[in-house]
């Protein structure tokens, strides 16, 4: 099986969570979102926000990393009120903040007028050029 490459969108005190403990979530927590993930597939994570509500606004590639080998496993967080799905990731530890429009001008997924309707699904498969674009910007290669 190729290997794909996946961008959710989660505001980025989110991402920094996932990232400290070494996880992927997407689509609020949806089963199917970390399903369609396999292991040695790309991710990267983009921020609209800082919050997800009342953030300030950064629209920003946030982290960076490659799905682990291991099926998604289901948490129960806010009393059992919320209860996510999550695969694990090995997130580049290196990767910086970079702003989309540093990239706009070079990425497939911006090509289109209405490219940012797309990134309301939460969670995109990236085309290999994109992936390689961002990643690079990221991680200075």
């Amino acid at each position: 099986m190729s290997t794909r490459y996946w961008l959710g969108v989660v505001s980025r005190d989110h991402v920094r969570r996932g990232v400290e403990l070494g996880f992927a979530q997407a689509n609020h927590g949806k089963r199917a979102a970390v399903e369609r993930m396999s292991a040695g597939d790309g991710l990267v994570y983009y921020s609209p926000r800082t919050g997800m509500r009342e953030g300030e606004p950064i629209k920003s590639f946030t982290a960076l990393g490659t799905i682990v080998d291991g099926p998604a496993w289901q948490v129960e967080e806010a009393g059992g009120c919320f209860r996510p799905w999550r695969r694990a990731v090995d997130y580049d530890r290196d990767a910086r903040q970079v702003p989309l429009d540093e990239l706009r001008g070079e990425l497939d997924l911006t090509s289109s007028p209405n490219w940012g309707i797309v990134l309301r699904r939460g969670l995109v498969e990236l085309t290999a050029h994109d992936f390689e674009i961002i990643s690079r910007a990221m991680v200075g290669q």
